[in-house]
């Protein structure tokens, strides 16, 4: 997939935007606080309509205006599309976005949030393993909301500490959580399957190095395969989620184990080892992406090279230039060869 241009009215710190990318690496330069980040995320937001750094619509006009505009062409080789969106504060207050929808037009982003994959919360995990999956399985995101939806239900029945019949109550909550909830650990599971075979091949180029990486997905159903199995696991923690008044068994509860050389990375690994990984985890995801859904996504890489040694970086860059098209940002001078390049200051865009 390729964007021909894209164009922008009151994004962010842009009152204007316009830019005709090139076809491969577009390397965009300027000091801190000139819009580079700002300029992928209105990539992002015009692919999808989402973006990778707030969820919060009235984050992204212009500060002080009530609508903000994006367009753009993208193609592949059967043909090419005219995308436009809008996010407009209605009269009730609330911002809503509109636009449609192109099933075959992924991103994949990485920035500075990337890293609480490697230390922060279970939480930031599961995130990173969902918007993966949601890439590859169009229910993957409509399952998941389903799902939080039956935690939230079972538990305000489990915090009523109704007594008496509480188990008939919580049956057919159960039996959703187990069916709903299966279906998310298995494509979970064959997310993480997926990344751990291309991890093997990406983490060794860009990081120079033979140690091995290794991510599992760690359920608290253990290995459970079907409903009935996670069933009885959770009627195993019956009588401690009427104690504490929350389910304790299923994908909110999950977490993502990450090892390198069989050491839990994101305890003992370095600040260098633990950005290269949180950026090989994004590399990782284009060819299962590309397989998925026919077309390779568009990689956005928010400030990808910094804390990493020249070596790293010239690794990165190496990998990067055999993706389709790619955007790197930067606050220092690079030389990447055929990159298109661009200077982002104060709001504006301008070929190198």
């Amino acid at each position: 997939m390729q964007i021909g241009c894209i164009q922008g009215v009151d994004f962010r710190n842009y009152h204007t935007l316009s830019l005709g990318p090139g076809p491969r690496l577009n390397l965009l330069t300027g000091r801190n606080g000139q819009g580079k980040t700002n300029l992928l995320e209105a990539i992002a937001m015009l692919l999808t309509g989402r973006s990778f750094r707030t969820p919060r619509l009235g984050d992204v006009p212009f500060w002080g205006t009530e609508r903000t505009s994006l367009s753009g062409d993208i193609s592949r080789t059967d043909g090419s599309r005219a995308l436009r969106r809008t996010i407009q504060r209605g009269e009730d207050g609330t911002w809503q976005s509109a636009g449609e929808s192109v099933p075959w037009a992924k991103v994949i982003a990485f920035s500075w949030q990337d890293l609480e994959t490697m230390h922060g919360p279970p939480g930031a995990r599961r995130n990173f393993l969902d918007g993966f999956a949601g890439r590859l399985y169009a229910s993957h995101v409509p399952t998941l909301l389903r799902y939080r939806q039956i935690v939230a239900r079972r538990n305000s029945l489990l915090q009523s500490r109704g007594g008496a019949g509480m188990d008939e109550r919580l049956a057919p909550w159960d039996e959703q959580l187990a069916t709903v909830g299966m279906e998310l650990i298995d494509r979970r599971r064959r997310a993480a399957a997926a990344l751990q075979t291309e991890l093997a091949r990406v983490h060794p180029l860009i990081s120079g190095s033979e140690q091995k990486v290794e991510i599992r997905y760690r359920a608290t159903v253990g290995e459970a395969s079907d409903a009935a199995a996670f069933s009885r696991v959770l009627e195993g923690r019956r009588r401690d989620e009427l104690r504490r008044g929350l389910t304790l068994v299923g994908p909110h509860r999950d977490d993502l184990a990450i090892e390198l050389d069989g050491v839990d990375v994101r305890a003992f690994g370095s600040r260098g080892q633990q950005r290269l990984l949180a950026l090989a985890l994004r590399l990782a995801e284009v060819m299962p992406v590309r397989e998925a859904v026919g077309t390779a996504p568009v990689l956005l890489l928010d400030d990808a090279l910094s804390e990493l040694d020249e070596r790293g970086r010239e690794h990165v860059l190496r990998e990067i230039e055999h993706a389709e098209q790619v955007f790197l940002s930067s606050p220092e001078p690079l030389a990447p060869r055929g990159a298109a390049r661009w200077i982002v200051s104060g709001g504006e865009v301008a070929a190198a």
